[in-house]
């Protein structure tokens, strides 16, 4: 497996514990997403390098930079649908790009002067933004709120086949590290490395409401 992993516990006591931040494993050259997707998908994506086959490009596509989010969105790899969890490796300009074109799913005062022209945004732009809240190990909920991104039309084209630098199937560490996913095993349980991520500018960190590092 590519990814690099830490003790849960580790990277816990230095995650922000409220606001809303970008937890992703990243470096100069690539940042890391997470799907989950029925095995005819999932295991097509990861032995291509691409999406394609069973997979439609003309529905909206989800990514989610925290891997606890996606875990508990998949319930560990346990939802029906979701069984297999790819972690795609994409260019970090690419991503950068995807941040920069998001649209808050709900209206902000903050961010747009009316909500026309909110309105407008959503259905002109290829990015969907929405905050939720992020999760501990076992499904609770947290302060901290973390982020995933939809996306569609020519944005999904894109990040389906130009994009990607790497798409790994996951599943083997998922279900390994799901028996450790209880507080008495927190010990015990890895997960990949994840740091705040940097916004590229500030005005892309004010579009996507981050809070300060």
């Amino acid at each position: 497996m590519h990814l690099n992993t830490a003790p849960y516990l580790e990277q816990s006591a230095r995650w922000p514990a409220s606001g809303r931040h970008i937890l992703a494993q990243y470096d100069d050259e690539g940042v890391v997403v997470y799907q989950a997707y029925r095995p005819s998908i999932g295991r097509y994506a990861a032995e291509h390098g691409y999406f394609g086959g069973e997979w439609s490009a003309s529905r909206m596509t989800w990514i989610k930079p925290n891997f606890l989010w996606m875990m508990f969105r998949s319930g560990w790899g346990t939802k029906e649908g979701q069984e297999v969890t790819l972690a795609v490796t994409l260019r970090r300009a690419a991503f950068d790009q995807i941040l920069a074109a998001a649209v808050a799913s709900s209206y902000d005062a903050d961010r747009y002067a009316t909500r026309a022209e909110w309105q407008l945004a959503v259905k002109t732009s290829g990015v969907r933004l929405q905050w939720d809240p992020d999760h501990a190990p076992t499904g609770q909920a947290v302060e901290r709120r973390a982020v995933q991104l939809g996306l569609r039309a020519e944005m999904s084209a894109k990040y389906a086949r130009e994009w990607i630098l790497r798409i790994e199937d996951i599943s083997d560490f998922v279900a390994e590290q799901r028996q450790n996913a209880t507080p008495s095993a927190y010990a015990q349980l890895r997960l990949p490395e994840e740091h705040v991520y940097p916004a590229a500018t500030a005005e892309i960190a004010h579009v996507l409401g981050l809070s300060p590092p």
